[in-house]
């Protein structure tokens, strides 16, 4: 007889840093729409490795790496021009979360999406 907990339901899981207005936007279309989610703050509990790996290979290393924010612009050239596949950007991102395009949700169903865009997620 196994001792450990059943599976809890699968729930959405929307990733990221609560004072991104992104993020805040995708937290309140979530919460408008009715869709129970949870929410993992980079910050306060960092990237979880098997996750990021999930987002690679879902959503590709070109896409997860955010070039437009503040945190790759403040980074090193020579660090910024090592990124060219997925294992170097899964480096940058685990050790710079912020780089990291927001939000990241992994959906009860299964579907990963990256970057918040409600006329899809509402296809969805």
């Amino acid at each position: 007889m196994s001792t450990s907990a059943s599976p809890s339901p699968a729930i959405t899981t929307l990733y990221g840093i609560p004072n991104c207005d992104t993020v805040k936007k995708a937290r309140d279309w979530l919460q408008a729409q009715g869709i129970a989610h949870q929410f993992h703050d980079f910050k306060k509990q960092g990237v979880p490795p098997a996750a990021l790996d999930r987002w690679l290979r879902a959503a590709g290393w070109e896409v997860l790496v955010n070039r437009k924010g503040t945190t790759w612009r403040g980074l090193d050239e020579t660090l910024r021009a090592g990124v060219s596949d997925a294992a170097s950007a899964r480096t940058l991102l685990l050790a710079h979360a912020s780089a990291i395009k927001r939000p990241v949700v992994e959906w009860a169903d299964g579907r990963i999406t990256v970057g918040f865009d409600p006329a899809a997620w509402a296809a969805a």
